[in-house]
């Protein structure tokens, strides 16, 4: 173990070589403060889109579109709209399906009112499946259920945001408001992770097709995959293309007639995209820090050959050649370990400037750093900075007293 005497040597040594000091220490911060910038980062862009996927992971959607091919004697340019027969199709085709759902979009003037209160919001007409699909939060009363669309009930179940704008600090459960000028029970209030969803109003798709709309249309049917895989949930959608597609007259392999949306797929996808990002951002900050350690290495080398002299003369007057590693050594380390705690400190406070200063977006959300991954590449690199150090160190501890005496 180092005596005080050692401590004040190695300071010693640093206070004369200032800058051979910093320009070591910097190469070995930037590096940490690089690995801590590009992985914060990296986790900041996954967070980001992946805040896309809040909703179910394993869901479908499927809607209706406009031909572009002409098929069977019938020209292109048709309007292909679902309908509640479609629900049934899909049903019976994979009876072991969960949350199958219709939904329809009211458009148009959406007037809202609770009492002298007013506004526009979107209205979606559903099923109760759709709810699970959505990943809502219930925060008051309750969801829509099977005995809403089975007895027709005029209730809704509203976003935070209606609540807040029409209700104020009044609870809205029991009451009713005016949808296009006919009152609705609320049922319900809730959140969702997105904030543009607060703003909608869920009606029961049954009521709606019976009040607003015609034909039993539905705009768009959705359910849930389960446990499938990706393979097999873009096989049920083949399926149910072909399936779709003999019903309404057109070409399967006609992309616009019908569309579909497997979550899974994308989620998957973007899984494995950041694997990929965060395996790229990893091995640039190695690469960084491998880059600083050279430069402990080097600068120890020369510091080693400097002192060669003075070495000579410690081992002449009995110095063993172990106090000589440990002394080289724990110079190496110390320069290391300040050098990258303060690149550790400083890429973390970096980040937390940036998660204050920038907004939240659908593509970067806030950046941030495993801590104890951060902690653990310092340590290596203290680790890394003591071998870097050890090798002039042994070198050193073997150089005869009466060759270090003799070198100019």
């Amino acid at each position: 173990m180092l005596n005080l005497d050692q401590w004040q040597e190695i300071f010693s040594t640093i206070r004369k070589n200032k800058l051979r000091t910093f320009l070591t220490g910097f190469s070995v911060a930037w590096g940490i403060f690089m690995l801590v910038i590009l992985m914060g980062s990296g986790n900041g862009l996954a967070k980001g889109v992946m805040y896309n996927f809040s909703d179910a992971k394993n869901s479908i959607w499927m809607g209706g579109g406009q031909t572009s091919k002409a098929y069977n004697g019938l020209n292109a340019g048709r309007r292909i709209e679902f309908t509640n027969e479609d629900l049934k199709l899909v049903s019976k085709k994979y009876s072991d399906i969960d949350n199958l759902s219709a939904r329809y979009g009211l458009w148009g003037s959406n007037i809202i009112s609770y009492k002298n209160n007013y506004g526009d919001f979107r209205i979606q007409a559903i099923h109760p499946g759709h709810q699970v699909t959505e990943a809502l939060e219930l925060l008051q009363g309750r969801l829509l259920n099977k005995l809403d669309i089975k007895d027709f009930r005029k209730v809704t179940i509203i976003g935070k945001t209606i609540k807040e704008q029409l209700f104020k600090d009044e609870n809205p459960i029991g009451k009713y408001l005016q949808v296009r000028g006919i009152p609705f029970q609320v049922v319900g209030v809730f959140g969702d992770i997105h904030e543009g969803e607060n703003s909608s109003l869920y009606i029961p798709i049954s009521l709606a097709q019976k009040t607003f709309i015609t034909k039993n249309r539905i705009g768009a049917l959705t359910f849930t995959a389960g446990d499938a895989t990706v393979d097999e949930s873009m096989q049920m959608i083949d399926d149910l293309k072909l399936l779709i597609a003999r019903k309404y007259n057109f070409d399967p392999e006609d992309t616009r007639a019908m569309w579909s949306w497997n979550a899974l797929k994308e989620y998957k996808q973007m899984q494995a995209l950041f694997k990929g990002i965060n395996l790229f951002v990893m091995l640039i900050g190695i690469f960084t820090i491998i880059a600083g350690i050279v430069g402990v290495s080097n600068i120890m080398l020369i510091v080693v050959k400097e002192r060669t002299k003075e070495i000579g003369i410690r081992k002449a007057i009995g110095a063993r050649p172990s106090s000589i590693i440990l002394l080289i050594l724990q110079e190496s380390v110390l320069i290391t370990a300040i050098a990258g705690y303060i690149g550790l400190v400083a890429g973390v406070g970096l980040l937390e400037v940036i998660t204050s200063m920038m907004p939240a977006t659908d593509y970067f959300r806030n950046p941030g750093v495993n801590f104890k991954v951060a902690v653990s590449a310092t340590i290596l690199i203290i680790i890394a900075g003591a071998i870097a150090g050890f090798i002039p160190a042994r070198k050193a501890s073997n150089i005869h007293p009466v060759v270090a005496l003799h070198d100019e």
